[in-house]
């Protein structure tokens, strides 16, 4: 049992450090986009590993889209994606304008979503984060407002029941509160948009996503 379990550890890391080479190689443009990779037996003799570590290797580049599988004709590089930023660093770099633009979509797809899939206890979270955030906001306490206002959100978008648009969510929620700090000396305007969060709320609880998405797109500013 133990000599086959160290077989398998060994092979996969093998192949691994195949796929680790062979994607520095196609960063480093030293294999360009359609140019044909060695063959097996070249590939072999190159990182001195048996034939089904090379198999290995091409199917989990294959599966990435590195490159691809002409039976007959051999393997070759597909896309050059190594060169391309992940999307959640690139949103995470976002800044102004781009921030508000990707906001401003989040927040009308979550607040349907939230409407039709919300939970009681959603509901009471949300409800408890909004009377913080009038508290605050009576007080001039920008800080604590903006904070209540950023969970309130974050609670919303867990509503929706998507851990993708709350992943999303997160990465810009953490970009608007340091903007929101920057921005809102004063609670004056928070406070002007209480009345706002709480139409909003009373949507997602009466489970209306068309009065919801409406009451997000007054809050983001998209409609008048």
């Amino acid at each position: 049992m133990m000599t086959s379990e160290t077989i398998l550890i060994k092979r996969e890391s093998l192949a691994d450090a195949v796929v680790n080479k062979l994607q520095q190689l196609i960063a480093s443009s030293h294999y360009k986009i359609g140019e044909k990779l060695p063959s097996e037996p070249e590939l072999m003799q190159q990182f001195g590993v048996g034939r089904s570590t090379i198999r290995e290797a091409i199917r989990i580049l294959a599966n990435k889209g590195l490159i691809r599988v002409q039976q007959g004709l051999g393997t070759f590089v597909e896309l050059q994606q190594l060169s391309i930023e992940p999307f959640h660093q690139s949103l995470s770099r976002a800044e102004g304008d781009d921030v508000n633009e990707v906001r401003q979509l989040l927040e009308l797809k979550i607040a349907e979503k939230a409407a039709l899939n919300r939970t009681q206890e959603d509901i009471d979270i949300m409800t408890g984060y909004l009377q913080q955030r009038h508290e605050a906001a009576l007080q001039n306490r920008p800080e604590e407002c903006i904070e209540a206002d950023i969970q309130f959100h974050i609670r919303l978008a867990m509503a929706s029941k998507n851990e993708v648009l709350v992943d999303l969510y997160k990465i810009i929620a953490d970009k608007m509160k340091k903007s929101f700090m920057e921005v809102f000396i004063t609670t004056e305007t928070l406070l002007s948009k209480q009345t706002m969060h709480t139409s909003l709320l009373q949507s997602v609880a009466d489970r209306d996503p068309k009065k919801a998405w409406y009451w997000a797109a007054k809050i983001t500013g998209q409609i008048r």
